[in-house]
């Protein structure tokens, strides 16, 4: 595809308007630009001169059978007809384009994967041990491949408790800063898809958690010669406090994975896990459903619903117990 073909200079302008007026995360505009620059070529080369005007449904449909004949599985199709639908609703809204033909086109359905979510019991076992100082060795953690002392069980400790303690996502974490910390209100301010800014409620044991991180932190920080960062910058640093000392969602990654793995959890645990099991624990107890969203940063109620398909048995109980014609 030529760099100065119309469907080109289209696409480019569409990733960057994603980039700098949406303050779209680096992951978000790296996922788009794939697709979009891929469908743009793929229209190089089937509409050419007649240009973005003349792009129909039945296109948009030819191409994603064209992706499933290179053995793209209905997710991936999924995510590349979402990306297209938005690409096309801002060409209409810029006036490049008339209509969006991809709202014709019907999204493949996809099989609902429930996620795994461990149980109370489980996740408050690894917290304890946690709390009780019990570590991973760092070569476990990835963060140093030649180190063999023993990992940060407070900072890993702060990690589980934000993650699940608060809901929040595992790149919401790592961008917290020691002045987002509200401690007067009990809240933290994080900041969610889009730049978008909301507080989460700190919790007890989180706040325990921070204040026993902290100094060990500043002591850190200063012995690596970087005292000017103990009242400000990440709250969450990495172990050898190198570059910005702000640890990578990767790293937190492989933290919650190794730690998860070492006290008996299943593989899949990962920290969008611990997400989930804040979520479906708050439910359970009888949280609102409303409270969770906002406490998500879920734009959209119907993904906060998500949660409620992990708690039938619980439904069932409520109606057994509650409703006149169930006894």
């Amino acid at each position: 595809m030529s760099k100065d073909s119309e469907f080109s200079m289209l696409a480019e302008g569409f990733l960057a308007m994603l980039s700098e007026e949406r303050g779209a995360s680096e992951h978000t505009v790296r996922a788009y630009a794939r697709e979009i620059r891929s469908f743009a070529a793929y229209l190089d080369g089937q509409v050419g001169g007649r240009g973005i005007g003349a792009v129909l449904h039945l296109h948009i449909r030819a191409y994603l059978g064209d992706l499933y004949g290179r053995g793209l599985t209905q997710a991936s199709a999924a995510r590349a007809l979402a990306a297209i639908r938005s690409w096309f609703k801002w060409m209409a809204k810029e006036g490049k384009v008339k209509q969006n033909p991809a709202l014709l086109v019907s999204t493949p359905k996809l099989p609902k994967h429930l996620p795994r979510v461990p149980s109370a019991e489980e996740v408050n076992r690894v917290l304890n041990s946690l709390e009780e100082g019990v570590g991973v060795r760092a070569r476990e953690l990835g963060e140093d491949d030649n180190a063999e002392v023993a990992a940060w069980p407070e900072r890993d400790r702060v990690i589980f408790e934000l993650l699940y303690g608060c809901g929040i996502r595992n790149s919401e974490l790592v961008g917290i800063d020691i002045g987002d910390i509200q401690w007067g209100n009990e809240a933290i301010l994080v900041r969610g898809k889009g730049r978008k800014e909301r507080y989460v409620p700190l919790g007890d044991e989180a706040a325990v958690a921070i204040r026993a991180l902290l100094p060990l932190r500043a002591a850190k920080l200063e012995a690596a010669g970087k005292g000017s960062l103990v009242g400000e910058g990440p709250l969450v640093t990495n172990l050898r406090m190198r570059g910005d000392c702000r640890l990578t969602t990767r790293s937190v990654g492989r933290i919650v994975k190794a730690i998860a793995l070492s006290r008996g959890l299943p593989a899949d645990v990962h920290p969008h896990t611990l997400r989930h099991a804040f979520g479906t624990h708050m439910l359970e107890e009888g949280a609102d459903l409303r409270a969770i969203q906002e406490m998500l940063g879920h734009e959209r109620l119907s993904t906060t619903q998500r949660y409620t398909q992990l708690t039938v048995g619980q439904v069932q109980r409520v109606y057994e117990e509650t409703h006149p014609r169930a006894r």
